[in-house]
């Protein structure tokens, strides 16, 4: 069975499911828990079906802020999914007497503490790690770690089967685990779905909308958009002064743009991460000055790092007309409350990631979702 064509699954899995929601993933694991209460079916004799498909566990600390890990009931036998967010600074803890924000080092910490409770006990082990810890270091130049690669190995020596992530950096990385499973999925579809209910008079053609890449690094992702929607495709490639470092990064000079007028078009740019804001920002000046209509950002992760102020100001002198992302990692709470900004709700497709996994079924249809977008683009036109 196709697990986009249904929303039961037949119960065919070798190992009850339970899942374990790290501190800072726990309202995506909810929503995901009650996805899966709906999909899997009741009649299998390893009793899959249960009013909660999650496992208690708590990461107590102590004064020093040295944690541990305790989990509160079995998992032996368990088909365990462990859901963790190693960007939700949100999350904090107290450690001598201040609190203190946890960084992707810390929820790194606690998955392999979690791992590490579990004793070996469960049947198959897989890590749904949404923002792949140490992406954005994937590469060595010169004399520098391997943080993303170091990270996975780790956790191959620890028992992980396989990694489920989506929209990694650069893919690539899953090279340092190569009997590992890695499956890197894309919220392409949820991406679209949520920009057109929020602006439904998009217009899916080469006449109206254009895509257009911010760098050479997101080219894969804006070619998909721009072949699954038949439209135009233009990019910006950066120039940076490899002279000079600041903050461990050459700065950027210029961006150059690359292909046909943007003059009167929609634009549709697509990015994995929206950190600091600021070449976005500058890019989508730059396609204003050149004639472009209205201009829409989206990214995977909407990360802020630096807030919102800057994108309010865009949003403001009509710079900037929307922002779409996903619930994938954590999200600044001011973000509710800002126009410009769209959520594109990923609990439910995770939720049948799990599900065919668990129930031996295909995932192709979920790693590509042409067929879903094209039905949603005709289902737009046809209005």
């Amino acid at each position: 069975m196709t697990p986009l064509s249904s929303k039961v699954f037949s119960a065919k899995a070798s190992a009850p499911l339970a899942l374990i929601a790290l501190p800072g993933a726990t309202a995506l694991a909810e929503k995901v828990d009650k996805h899966l209460i709906t999909m899997l079916d009741d009649d299998s004799d390893l009793s899959v079906k249960r009013p909660s498909y999650i496992v208690t566990s708590s990461y107590p600390r102590f004064t020093t802020g040295d944690g541990k890990a305790i989990i509160g009931e079995t998992v032996r036998g368990r088909d365990l999914y462990i859901i963790v967010d190693v960007g939700n600074h949100g999350e904090t803890y107290d450690m001598m007497g201040h609190e203190t924000p946890k960084s992707p080092d810390e929820h790194y910490a606690d998955l392999r503490r979690v791992i590490c409770a579990a004793g070996g006990k469960p049947e198959k082990i897989t890590v749904i790690m949404p923002l792949l810890y140490g992406g954005r270091q994937h590469r060595r130049n010169g004399r520098e770690s391997l943080d993303c690669a170091m990270m996975l190995q780790e956790l191959e020596r620890m028992g992980v089967k396989d990694i489920i992530t989506f929209d990694a950096h650069d893919p690539r990385v899953q090279n340092a685990v190569p009997f590992m499973g890695f499956d890197n999925f894309f919220p392409t579809y949820q991406i679209l779905k949520a920009l057109s209910r929020k602006f439904p008079d998009i217009r899916y053609d080469k006449q109206h909308l254009m895509v257009v890449s911010p760098d050479e690094g997101a080219m894969p992702r804006n070619i998909y958009y721009a072949s699954v929607l038949g439209l135009d495709l233009g990019m910006f490639y950066k120039r940076r002064d490899y002279a000079t470092i600041v903050k461990g990064r050459n700065p950027i000079i210029a961006h150059e743009y690359l292909g046909n007028s943007v003059m009167g078009m929609d634009i549709l740019v697509a990015d994995d991460i929206v950190a600091t804001g600021d070449s976005v920002i500058k890019l989508a000046k730059e396609l204003k000055e050149k004639g472009a209509n209205r201009i829409f950002i989206t990214a995977t992760f909407a990360l802020f790092t630096e807030g919102v102020s800057k994108f309010d100001s865009a949003y403001e002198e009509k710079i900037i007309d929307g922002v779409i992302s996903t619930n994938l990692t954590y999200t600044l709470p001011e973000l509710k409350t800002c126009a410009w900004y769209v959520e594109a709700d990923l609990s439910k497709y995770i939720a049948y990631i799990i599900a065919a996994c668990t129930q031996k079924e295909s995932v192709s249809a979920l790693l590509d979702p042409h067929e879903k977008i094209q039905i949603l683009v005709n289902k737009l036109s046809s209005k």
